[in-house]
């Protein structure tokens, strides 16, 4: 059963009969919202949307995973790889990042998800975007965050993951950001921590 999540919302990352997960894939789709008018269609952009992963140990970044770096130097976070033009919307995913939880390197205590408009375009030009967090186990969806709204913004904090106890948990956080790239977020980011 999925969880939709609310802006702030978290969720423990368990599995229904208990125990932790293992592996979770972050999720992110979206696709370009119809232009109006003539000459809007013809002009229209691919929309590059990015996602990317910043594993944090307190305040510290420790090590990224993105486009660029697809998998964390310890191995623990890995990226599936750059798509350039969404289109996914509703359905399955455009870009994943697959985190097993049991290889996170212990100082690490939170991994941060990002989506930059690597193209520029804002929000205003996506249409059903969202992040889900899958099991990776089963395939199961656990949990959707959509991130709705449009607005002038290129960037969103979409969650976090972070240790709770001897677990995870998975918040909500869908802050609206403005820059291309993961650095361009790390101001916004270090609020969340």
């Amino acid at each position: 059963m999925t969880i939709n999540l609310s802006k702030g919302q978290q969720v423990s990352l368990t599995k229904s009969g208990g125990g932790e997960l293992g592996v979770v894939r972050m999720g992110l789709g979206w696709k370009s919202a119809p232009r109006k008018g003539f000459l809007a269609r013809l002009t229209a952009r691919d929309i590059d949307l990015d996602a990317s992963a910043v594993l944090f140990a307190g305040k510290e970044p420790q090590d990224v995973v993105f486009f660029q770096h697809l998998t964390s130097d310890d191995g623990s976070v890995q990226h599936t790889g750059d798509n350039r033009v969404g289109g996914a919307g509703e359905g399955g995913d455009d870009e994943s990042i697959v985190v097993d939880l049991r290889r996170v390197p212990v100082h690490v205590d939170q991994i941060i998800f990002t989506v930059n408009s690597f193209t520029g375009q804002t929000f205003e030009e996506v249409e059903a975007a969202f992040c889900r967090l899958v099991d990776e186990s089963n395939g199961q969806e656990l949990a959707r965050y959509t991130l709705t709204g449009g607005g002038r913004h290129t960037a969103q904090i979409m969650a976090k993951v972070q240790r709770a106890g001897s677990g995870w948990q998975m918040t909500a956080i869908g802050e609206a950001a403005d820059g291309r790239t993961f650095q361009d977020l790390m101001p916004a980011v270090a609020q969340h921590l």
